[in-house]
C-alpha cells in the first residue's frame, strides 16, 4: 500500500521538469505526428501544440486523431519560446482552427494539459484572452466527436479548461487540476501565499480528489517518486488507456456523445 502523500507535494511533483512532457506522450501515443503552426490570424504560439497522428485502436485498426496540448518545455530556452507553457491568446486560436479540423474529417481529439495557466499579462488581454478561452469551451462542449483530456501536469484555471472540455478525463495520481494555484488561492484567500500547503489540502485539487467529486474518469497510477521515475512506464500506462477509451467512444453515435458530454458537465458540482 502506498504512504499517504500531502496535497502541496503532489503539486510539487505535478510541477517536476524531469517529468515526461506533452511531446513524450504525444511521440509514444501517435505514430506520424505532423505538427501544425498558426492561428490564422495572429501568431504562432509555442505553448500549444496542435497537429495530426495515427493511433492504433486495441482492435489494431488504425485510426488518425488530432491532438493538442500544453507544453513548458524542458530547457530553459525552451520553456522561453513556450512562455513556461502559458498560452496567449493565439494559442487557443489554434485550438479552436485544431478543432474545427478535426469535426470536419471527423477525427477525435486527444488533448493533454500541463499548464499554470492561460498568459496573464497585458498583450494577452488586448488581444482577448478571456474571449479566446471561452470560445474553446462552447466549441469543445457542441464538437460531434470524441474527445479525450489526459493531465499530465500541472492544469490551472481557465489555461486548462480551455482543453478539458471531454468525454473523458484522465489523469495521472501526481497531476493536479484547480482554478488557480496554491499559492494564488493562498494569497487571495489569506494574503499569504506561504499557506500554500494548507490552500492545497482545502482545494481539493488532487486527482484522488477529482475522481471522487466525479470530475476526473480515471486516474493512471505513478512509481513511487512520480511519472519522472520510470517514464517509460507511465506513458505506456497513458497510451493503454487512452486506446481503451477511445475504442469505447467511437462505438457511440454523435447524439449519444453529446448527451453524455452534456450530462457530464452538469452534475459536477452537485
Amino acid at each position: 500500500m502506498k504512504k499517504q502523500i500531502p496535497a502541496y507535494e503532489r503539486v510539487k511533483m505535478a510541477r517536476d521538469a524531469k517529468r515526461p512532457g506533452a511531446l513524450e506522450y504525444i511521440a509514444a501515443i501517435c505514430g506520424d505526428f505532423f505538427e501544425v503552426h498558426g492561428d490564422r490570424a495572429y501568431g504562432d504560439d509555442g505553448a500549444v501544440i496542435c497537429g495530426i497522428g495515427k493511433l492504433e485502436l486495441p482492435d489494431s485498426r488504425e485510426l488518425a486523431v488530432s491532438v493538442a496540448a500544453t507544453c513548458r518545455g524542458r530547457t530553459i530556452e525552451e520553456r522561453v519560446r513556450r512562455n513556461f507553457g502559458m498560452a496567449q491568446p493565439d494559442g487557443y486560436r489554434k485550438l479552436q482552427r485544431c478543432l474545427a479540423q478535426a469535426v470536419k474529417f471527423r477525427r477525435p481529439l486527444i488533448t493533454f494539459i500541463d499548464t499554470p495557466g492561460a498568459y496573464p499579462g497585458k498583450s494577452a488581454e488586448e488581444r482577448g484572452q478571456g474571449m479566446a478561452i471561452a470560445e474553446c469551451l462552447y466549441q469543445m462542449s457542441a464538437a460531434p466527436i470524441p474527445i479525450i483530456t489526459v493531465v499530465i501536469g500541472e492544469g490551472g484555471s481557465g489555461g486548462a479548461i480551455a482543453l478539458g472540455v471531454a468525454d473523458r478525463i484522465i489523469m495521472l495520481e501526481n497531476a493536479v487540476l484547480s482554478v488557480l494555484s496554491a499559492e494564488g488561492f493562498a494569497s487571495i484567500l489569506w494574503k499569504d501565499a506561504s499557506r500554500a500547503a494548507e490552500a492545497s489540502e482545502v482545494m481539493k485539487l488532487t486527482a484522488a480528489d477529482l475522481l471522487e467529486h466525479k470530475i476526473a474518469d480515471f486516474v493512471i497510477e505513478e512509481p513511487e517518486g512520480g511519472a519522472s521515475e520510470t517514464p517509460e512506464v507511465v506513458i505506456g500506462r497513458v497510451r493503454d488507456r487512452v486506446r481503451s477509451e477511445l475504442g469505447d467512444l467511437l462505438r457511440l453515435s454523435e447524439a449519444q456523445l453529446l448527451e453524455r458530454r452534456y450530462q457530464k458537465y452538469r452534475v459536477i458540482g452537485k
